[in-house]
């Protein structure tokens, strides 16, 4: 109960600071605006960001006119005032600050990996098949219900995990039962992958009102790369979906899988340059893997391309210089999140069928939320396996068990026992690695000069 207490004050005065922040006048300058707001986030989280993290910050604050500075502003400009706020109390503030801390916490007293966002697919259904996505290897007919998705979160919350993630099958098949969780949680931040063919003017006003729900729009490069991977006509709809949201001032980002044939494509400065003129202020970037029984390897990176997306997004979000655009590249950020965050490091997955699987891209497990609470799913075998193990390699730069270290997920999956959970057809996990051993053989060399020249030789 104290705790509870402190908590709800602690939430009412960073709302407080918030909106100071949002109703700053104009000759308010931004140290004094920003200024306190940074040290609240300094007092919650004290040692629990890097002392970087916080250098970085107060660059920002003191330097209004960077590049940076110019993206804030854009934000605050560009975003509902509800909205913004939400955003920041629930991302920020309860899923980055005081759920990370309650995460860590967790972890050393179950002595598990315990995540502080959970992915969700609510569904399998889709109307869209694309090549190199997780979600159309599983098919159409599962899904999880609103009961259950509900007590996924409110056990969740229990433990601290204040962010769900939506994938699927497109998730705004079941954008009713989301918009029913935002309301019963309003302390918490939801999000989801969309192809955005389902966002109309009703959504919009539905995400103005509840104010705790934004999506990130899948989109892989124009009109012929993207619709050759997601079927004709996409790429229009695509942008119209980001015209409609901006003109409502909802904030979004962008979903992009980048594959051999599309990586020039998707860090172009037309096409980023693009998707911020549409109003999008960050990127999420996923390298292609090999998953399912028919998945091409033809789209894996060489050690080449690869380089290149190692350096061009670091480029893109440059403190100077790149663009006002906050992007991530999962595969090779490892080092700056400790290698693989997936296993309950910082995330899992729930697919439709309620199994709970260490990441969207690895399709076996020996938990299912149907059968078991979320806790009890989380200390399933594969999971501590995941934690005896992680990370994976002392190089970052090849942080997965599956692309970069095919043979331990071979030895993780044989000595856990975790069963395949692919819902469209079982893949022995002798099949997925072989796939992987080629590239990660290639990669090898070129990860340890990067890491070398990155200073950690």
């Amino acid at each position: 109960m104290a705790n509870g207490l402190i908590h709800s004050a602690e939430r009412i005065a960073f709302g407080k600071l918030i909106d100071r922040v949002l109703q700053k006048s104009e000759n308010q300058s931004v140290q004094e605006t920003f200024g306190p707001l940074l040290e609240k986030v300094k007092k919650i989280m004290g040692d629990g960001w890097s002392d970087k993290a916080y250098e970085d910050l107060q660059t920002i604050i003191d330097n209004p006119d960077s590049k940076w500075g110019h993206y804030v502003e854009r934000i605050i400009r560009d975003t509902d005032p509800k909205v913004l706020k939400m955003f920041l109390l629930n991302v920020f503030f309860e899923s980055g600050l005081t759920g990370y801390k309650q995460s860590k916490v967790n972890k050393e007293k179950y002595g598990i990996n315990m995540p502080w966002l959970i992915l969700l697919d609510p569904t399998t259904a889709c109307n869209m098949h694309c090549t190199g996505c997780w979600a159309a290897e599983y098919g159409n007919q599962l899904n999880l219900s609103y009961e259950e998705l509900d007590s996924i979160v409110t056990q969740g919350k229990e433990l601290g995990i204040r962010a769900y993630l939506f994938t699927g099958g497109e998730p705004l098949i079941r954008k009713k039962d989301i918009f029913r969780l935002c309301e019963k949680h309003t302390d918490v931040a939801f999000h989801a992958f969309t192809n955005g063919t389902l966002v109309d003017d009703e959504f919009c006003k539905e995400c103005l009102r509840v104010g705790n729900f934004f999506v990130s729009v899948s989109i892989e490069g124009f009109e012929e790369s993207n619709d050759g991977r997601r079927g004709e006509g996409h790429f229009k709809k695509a942008l119209n979906a980001m015209d409609l949201m901006h003109s409502y001032k909802l904030p979004f980002g962008v979903s992009i899988c980048y594959t051999s044939k599309n990586y020039l494509t998707v860090t172009s400065d037309e096409f980023l340059d693009m998707i911020i003129e549409k109003g999008c202020i960050f990127a999420w970037y996923f390298h292609y893997m090999p998953v399912g029984m028919n998945a091409s390897t033809e789209l894996l990176l060489d050690p080449d391309q690869r380089e290149y997306m190692f350096h061009k997004i670091r480029e893109i979000r440059d403190m100077e210089g790149g663009k006002e655009l906050f992007a991530i590249d999962f595969q090779n950020d490892g080092e700056f999140v400790n290698g693989c965050v997936a296993g309950g490091e910082k995330y899992c997955h729930i697919n439709a069928n309620g199994d709970v699987e260490p990441c969207v891209f690895i399709h076996y497990s020996s938990a299912n939320i149907k059968e078991k609470s979320l806790l009890e799913c989380l200390q399933q075998p594969l999971f501590k396996a995941y934690r005896d193990g992680q990370p994976f390699n002392d190089n970052l730069l090849r942080p997965c068990p599956m692309l970069e270290n095919p043979e331990k997920l071979l030895e993780i999956i044989k000595a856990t026992g975790a069963k395949s959970t692919d819902l469209e057809a079982y893949e022995p996990v002798e099949h997925l690695c072989a796939k992987c051993e080629q590239y990660a053989e290639h990669w090898k060399p070129r990860a340890e000069k990067l890491w070398a020249e990155e200073g950690h030789a």
